[in-house]
């Protein structure tokens, strides 16, 4: 499931899509990405986000213009399905150089 950080309404409908996921496929693993972490506007900040913890399930926060963190959601994933913890990617996927470098100490504050 995946929310937006600077539209706090995507927020807001996460419980209604993890509801939904469940109701469809019980003991499902499923993994909440908070997307456009880069962007300085953020309307639903970090320490906002406790529905995960909640329902016990994995959170990230990703951005998917500059690629920080895309691989962790998908390799959580692999891990859970295939119950191996320790299955790691054979190779990295060649993507796009990112558009946009993150200010990891700015994001911080």
């Amino acid at each position: 499931m995946m929310f937006d950080v600077t539209a706090r309404l995507t927020f807001k409908n996460v419980a209604t899509w993890h509801r939904d996921l469940c109701r469809v496929c019980e003991n499902i693993p499923a993994v909440l990405c908070g997307n456009k972490m880069d962007v300085k506007n953020r309307q639903v900040k970090a320490k906002q986000v406790t529905f995960h913890r909640k329902k016990s399930i994995q959170y990230c926060e990703i951005s998917g213009k500059s690629n920080h963190n895309y691989e962790k959601p998908f390799l959580y994933l692999l891990r859970k399905l295939a119950g191996d913890p320790n299955l790691n990617f054979a190779e990295q996927p060649a993507l796009v150089p990112p558009e946009v470098r993150i200010d990891m100490v700015a994001q911080q504050q």
